[in-house]
């Protein structure tokens, strides 16, 4: 006679399985947020390369600060990007093995433990790059604020 998983069995690992499928969820969507920026950035660069030769004299060393900063905010987000896909191929990993090792009956809870830190790592990196991506966009927002005043927001008078 076939031995086969009860269904009790199979429930618990879907419950087990949940808390990993949320932790996806969140890190799609800060993939999404990650991508809209490197989207964001790609796209004022290649406004940036293309009226530089337009530009005076005095207003290119800026432009090209400013593109210094725009390729390093690109690089620091496919980083991140980079980072958050690993972390959430490692949850899948950790969702996969969960099944498998235990419809295999098979002792996997080492790896799966150091799995999930790895996750986490991957994780914090991406989040810390992240972190620096938006002080690099804020750096490039003050470059062009101080060099160019009209563009400053009104103060108080």
């Amino acid at each position: 006679m076939e031995q086969t998983p009860a269904v009790t069995a199979i429930a618990h690992l879907i419950q087990l399985a949940i808390a990993p499928i949320f932790l996806l969820a969140g890190v799609g969507s800060i993939l999404n947020v990650l991508t809209q920026r490197l989207a964001r950035a790609v796209d004022r660069a290649r406004r940036l390369e293309a009226e530089f030769h337009e530009l005076a004299p005095e207003d290119q060393g800026p432009a090209r600060a400013e593109l210094r900063i725009l390729d390093l905010r690109m690089t620091v987000v496919n980083l991140a990007i980079s980072c958050c896909t690993a972390s959430a191929l490692f949850v899948c990993m950790v969702v996969a093995i969960l099944f498998v090792a235990d419809l295999a009956e098979f002792r996997f809870g080492r790896p799966i433990a150091w799995l999930f830190i790895l996750t986490m790592l991957m994780l914090i990196i991406g989040l810390l790059l992240f972190l620096y991506e938006v002080r690099l966009a804020m750096r490039s927002i003050r470059l062009r604020r101080d060099q160019y005043p009209h563009l400053r927001a009104p103060g108080p008078t």
